[in-house]
């Protein structure tokens, strides 16, 4: 059996009661490594996941079977998910993903192409930057389509196009992460490449008065919110990532009164 497991937005605790005895059932764990960032380490995750058995020679004694995470970058995942499928015909496979399974697109491949092997999937949800964002005051329902913003930009006008489409609706931008290369955008960056944009097109969409909301590890106990001008929030320090921006559309007057705690 294939399991995707969801392990929460930010250390080894947040994996679900369900998702846990799942892990600990299964012969190989993978770990996806390219759409998030949690506040732990692999080692983290592979002593808390690991399972203590008991064993009955002459006496009772208790020994412990260490977890081995194996990390799978994107090219891994989408080259290799004929590999990943094709272990969980004989074996108990669990795919570890930051967040929620189905909030990165790749992850819903992974489903269909063990689905299409005849090979039974277990899905385990989680929280995931869709909802957390909720702790803003900014009602969820009111969100537009998402957008991501990456670093690579000579000729980018996606994510700024999507905020012009939302109009009256907010919108969640997601921050360019490379794991490999120790590289994770910040607020300030995000904003920087959408002010670049601006100067391209010549809208008026971006400007120094646009009333934004930044945010930095969701889900954690040390994250931060912070709303205001563009030009105020830019120069804002998050700290560590994760971070993720948002372009609030149309505000109602009781979303003002929460984001005034975040102000």
């Amino acid at each position: 059996m294939l399991y995707l497991i969801g392990i929460g937005l930010s250390n080894e605790k947040d994996i679900s009661v369900k998702g846990l005895e799942a892990v600990r059932r299964c012969s190989k764990v993978y770990l996806e490594n390219y759409t998030s960032l949690l506040q732990c380490s692999v080692e983290d995750l592979e002593e808390f996941y690991s399972r203590e058995i008991n064993m009955k020679i002459n006496m009772k004694i208790n020994m412990k079977i260490n977890m081995k995470i194996i990390l799978a970058d994107r090219e891994m995942t989408e080259q290799g998910m004929d590999h990943i499928a094709e272990e969980s015909k004989e074996e108990d496979v669990a795919f570890l993903v930051v967040g929620d399974p189905f909030s990165a697109t790749t992850h819903i491949e992974l489903y269909k192409q063990a689905f299409y092997m005849g090979i039974k999937v277990k899905v385990i949800n989680n929280a995931s930057i869709l909802t957390a964002v909720g702790v803003t005051g900014l009602q969820l329902y009111k969100f537009g389509k998402t957008t991501s913003i990456p670093f690579d930009y000579p000729s980018l006008e996606t994510p700024y196009n999507v905020i012009k489409e939302n109009k009256d609706r907010h919108t969640l931008c997601l921050l360019d992460i490379k794991t490999e290369e120790n590289k994770f955008m910040t607020v300030s960056q995000a904003l920087e490449v959408l002010e670049r944009i601006e100067s391209r097109k010549g809208k008026g969409l971006i400007t120094d008065d646009l009333f934004v909301v930044g945010c930095a590890r969701l889900g954690s106990d040390d994250f931060i919110v912070k709303a205001g001008k563009l030009s105020e929030i830019k120069k804002f320090d998050f700290g560590k990532a994760p971070h993720c921006l948002i372009i609030p559309g149309k505000i109602h007057f009781s979303e003002e009164e929460m984001l005034g705690i975040w102000g």
